[in-house]
C-alpha cells in the first residue's frame, strides 16, 4: 500500500491536504544516486520517501506523516528528514495532534553518516511536540527498521503495528552478514513486540481509523471536559448489610466479583487498551487504557483480576503503571487508578528486579503528579501492590473493598505464627471501607446494596457515574493548589 493510499483509508474522505514543504537539496548527489531518485519517483509517484499534510479524522483536524517503502525502501536522508521535521514543527505550532506511519529500512546508505545523524533532529522535534501537550500516535508498517524505529517510530504516546510487520533495529540481513548467523525467526514481528509490551496493539489498516479516532477522543478531550458544567453529585443507593471485615475480604475474593475490565465495559466509553511498559516487559496483572467515564476523559491504571484474581504484581506491572502516569502528565489527562490486587510478587526474580524500588517510584510519582488523580479501591487492597496506586486527589472505595499492609493471613502469621486468626486480624487492623473512611484514607464509600458480584452491571454503572463527577470536579480546579492540597492531605494522614 502506498503512502497516499494509507492516507485516504484513514482520513475522512476528501479532507487530505498536502503541506507545501519543498525539498532541500540532496547531499552527495552522484550520478548513480540521482538516477536512483528519478527511478524512485517514477515508481512511487511522490518526490521523497515521506509525505506530510493534514486532514480530518472523525471530524477532528490532525497532522499526518506517512512514509512510502516504494521510494528507496522508505529510507531517510537529509531531504526526507527535513520535510518530516518541518511537518512536526508545523503541527506543534498549530496545536495539532499527529499520526505518523513509518515504513522504512532505516537510514539512506547513499548519504552515509550525515543521513544517520538526522535522527537526532527528528527525536528533538517529536519531544517538542509532546512537551506542548499534543498527542503523537504511531502506526508501524511493514517494515520499520533501523534509525527510523530508533527515533519517531518509538516515541508515540500510543503505538500500534501492522499485523506481521517486520519491526526492529538491526535488520536480519545485516545481522547475518555481520555475524554469519541467521537471526532467530519471529523476534522482530509486531506480534512478538506486543507480547513483550513494546507496542500497544496489532492493528490492520482497516482498524487504524477507529483506533486513532478513539484515542484522540480521549487524548484530545481534556479542554472540552474542563469547560463543561460540573454535574450534580450522584445520589448513591442504600448501603448493603454491614458485615464484619473478614466477610468483606471473602466477598472480594469471589471469582465473580467485577474487576477493572467489567468497570470499563459497563461504566465507560471509548475504551482503548494500552499494553505494557514500552520497555520490553509487561505484566498481565496491570491493565492500562484510555477511556471516558461519561464526558470525562482519563487514563485508567487498573490492577486486573480478569482470569488471574490471586496473582501478585511484579516489577513490570509497576513500570507499566508509571508509563501511564507519564503519558497522562504530558497530556494533562486525569488518572484513575483501580486497586484490586493480591499484593506484590514474592519471588527471587522480583527481588532481583528491584521490586521494592519499583513500588517506591510508582508511589512517589503518583502522589506528586500534576494531573488530576482519583483512586478506587474496587476489591482486594493488599500490601505494597495496593499502596502504590492509592495516593490521589480523591479516593473512592467500594463498600466491600479493603486495604491492608498484608493479606490478613500474613498479618496473623507475623503476630501469632498461624494463619488461623486472619479474621481477627482483619477486624483489628481497620481494613474495611467504614474504617478507611473514618481514618481519612478514603473520601467516599460506594454502596453495594447487593454484593457487586451478583449485580456487576448496576454496580459498575454506579461507579462510572461517580468517577465522571469526581473527574469533572477535579478538572475544574487549578492544578497547583489541587496538587498542594493532595500533598498536605498525606502529610497530615494519621495525625488527627
Amino acid at each position: 500500500m502506498t503512502a497516499l493510499e494509507l492516507v485516504e483509508r484513514v482520513l475522512d474522505p476528501g479532507t487530505w491536504r498536502a503541506w507545501d514543504l519543498p525539498l532541500v537539496a540532496h547531499v552527495d548527489l552522484t550520478d548513480a544516486y540521482a538516477a536512483d531518485l528519478v527511478a524512485a519517483e517514477g515508481r512511487s509517484g511522490i518526490d521523497e520517501s515521506v509525505i506530510v499534510g493534514e486532514g480530518l479524522l472523525d471530524g477532528r483536524r490532525v497532522a499526518i506523516a506517512v512514509q512510502d517503502f516504494n521510494f528507496l525502501g522508505g529510507s531517510m536522508g537529509v531531504a526526507a528528514t527535513e520535510r518530516l521535521v518541518q511537518g512536526i514543527e508545523r503541527a506543534t505550532r498549530e496545536g495539532l495532534p499527529m499520526l505518523a506511519a513509518p515504513n522504512s529500512g532505516g537510514t539512506r546508505m547513499q548519504e552515509g553518516t550525515v543521513a544517520f545523524v538526522q535522527m537526532i533532529k527528528i527525536a528533538a522535534a517529536v519531544s517538542a511536540h509532546r512537551a506542548a501537550g499534543l498527542p503523537f500516535l504511531v502506526y508501524l508498517r511493514n517494515p520499520t527498521m533501523g534509525g527510523v524505529m530508533a527515533s519517531f517510530g518509538s516515541l508515540g504516546h500510543i503505538t500500534v503495528a501492522e499485523p506481521g510487520a517486520l519491526v526492529g533495529f538491526l535488520g536480519p540481513r545485516v545481522y547475518e552478514a555481520l555475524t554469519g548467523r541467521t537471526f532467530p525467526p519471529d523476534v522482530q514481528t509486531s506480534e512478538n513486540l506486543y507480547r513483550h509490551g513494546i507496542v500497544d496493539g496489532v492493528v490492520g489498516v482497516d482498524e487504524l481509523r477507529d483506533v486513532a479516532a478513539r484515542g484522540l477522543r480521549v487524548l484530545g478531550g481534556v479542554d472540552a471536559a474542563r469547560a463543561l458544567p460540573i454535574p450534580e453529585e450522584p445520589v448513591e443507593g442504600p448501603a448493603g448489610v454491614d458485615v464484619p471485615a473478614w466477610d468483606s475480604v471473602l466477598r472480594t475474593r469471589r471469582a465473580e466479583r467485577p474487576g477493572v475490565r467489567a468497570l470499563l465495559r459497563f461504566g465507560a466509553t471509548d475504551v482503548l487498551p494500552l499494553n505494557g511498559s514500552g520497555q520490553g516487559d509487561r505484566d498481565p496483572q496491570v491493565f492500562l487504557a484510555l477511556a471516558r467515564f461519561g464526558s470525562a476523559p482519563c487514563l485508567v491504571i487498573g490492577q486486573d483480576r480478569h482470569g488471574h484474581a490471586v496473582q501478585p504484581i511484579g516489577p513490570a506491572g509497576f513500570r507499566a503503571a508509571r508509563r501511564g502516569m507519564e503519558l497522562a502528565e504530558e497530556l494533562g489527562l486525569p488518572v484513575v487508578t483501580v486497586i484490586d490486587t493480591a499484593g506484590a510478587a514474592l519471588s527471587q526474580s522480583a527481588e532481583e528486579s528491584a521490586l521494592a524500588g519499583e513500588i517506591a517510584r510508582t508511589l512517589a510519582q503518583l502522589v506528586t503528579l500534576s494531573a488530576p488523580t482519583v483512586s478506587l479501591i474496587l476489591g482486594m487492597g493488599t500490601g505494597g501492590g495496593a499502596l502504590a496506586l492509592l495516593p490521589a486527589d480523591r479516593v473512592l472505595c467500594a463498600q466491600h473493598g479493603w486495604l491492608s499492609p498484608l493479606p490478613p493471613e500474613g498479618a496473623s502469621a507475623i503476630l501469632y505464627r498461624t494463619t488461623e486468626r486472619a479474621s481477627e486480624m482483619a477486624e483489628q487492623q481497620g481494613v474495611r471501607s467504614a474504617e478507611l473512611l473514618k481514618n481519612g484514607i478514603v473520601d467516599i464509600v460506594i454502596p453495594e446494596p447487593v454484593d457487586a458480584a451478583d449485580e456487576p452491571e448496576a454496580f459498575c454503572s454506579a461507579v462510572g457515574r461517580r468517577l465522571e463527577f469526581e473527574l469533572l470536579r477535579l478538572l475544574a480546579r487549578e492544578p497547583q493548589p489541587r496538587r498542594e492540597e493532595r500533598l498536605l492531605r498525606y502529610r497530615r494522614l494519621g495525625l488527627s
